[in-house]
């Protein structure tokens, strides 16, 4: 199979076509080869305008969602980002081609395990995986230029937006009672958080981030 022709094929057909313009992230995206990051049963499927699934429940994001958010995000080259649920580390290896660091944050520790083997074997080195519980973030780490959540999840919770920077975009997919979640960007000023909804959009859950539902009678 032709993969650097399967990665064109993506920029030109799905992301380009859906309004991803900026060319860093078009430049990153068209260079890391994303079938390296799946599982080899899955590498044919890699470039399908759709999730793949890495493990069980866990996906990496379809190519033109993860496009739109990136772009969203208005990523610099001197930036300090956290990866939140960075799974086999695909999301992790774009944003290092962009930014200055990135910390991944990824709760099952195999999943970690195979995203640092495979970031070593890409000679990247400005990125490192860090094992948690995604619903904490990486506190010692922070704050963070640009924080990216790679899945739905139901609340932002307070202990993650905290560890913005002042200035800093934080993207996020807030899922809904509908089958489609909604993607959006939050802007630190100081101690004031503005939103904007960037699109509509079906995103698998991340782990960890269910709202704890009281008692009922």
């Amino acid at each position: 199979m032709d993969y650097a022709l399967s990665r064109f094929n993506m920029i030109e057909g799905q992301i380009k076509t859906n309004r991803v313009t900026d060319p860093l992230v078009l430049d990153a995206m068209g260079e890391i080869p994303r079938e390296a990051f799946v599982p080899n049963t899955k590498k044919g499927v890699a470039y399908i305008d759709d999730a793949v699934e890495v493990a069980k429940g866990r996906f990496l994001l379809e190519p033109m969602v993860m496009g739109r958010m990136l772009e969203a995000a208005e990523l610099g080259e001197d930036d300090i980002v956290l990866d939140i649920g960075c799974n086999s580390g695909y999301s992790t290896a774009v944003l290092a081609k962009i930014v200055s660091t990135v910390v991944a944050l990824e709760c099952d520790e195999e999943l970690a395990k195979t995203a640092t083997e495979t970031l070593n074997e890409q000679g990247i080195d400005n990125a490192v995986v860090v094992t948690g519980n995604l619903k904490d973030g990486v506190a010692k780490q922070a704050p963070y230029n640009v924080i990216l959540f790679n899945g739905s999840i139901e609340e932002l919770p307070d202990s993650i937006k905290n560890q913005l920077a002042d200035g800093g975009r934080l993207v996020v997919v807030t899922s809904g009672k509908a089958t489609m979640s909604t993607i959006s960007v939050y802007t630190r000023n100081d101690e004031i958080f503005s939103k904007r909804d960037v699109m509509e959009a079906g995103v698998a859950p991340l782990p960890g981030f269910g709202v704890e539902k009281g008692f009922s009678f």
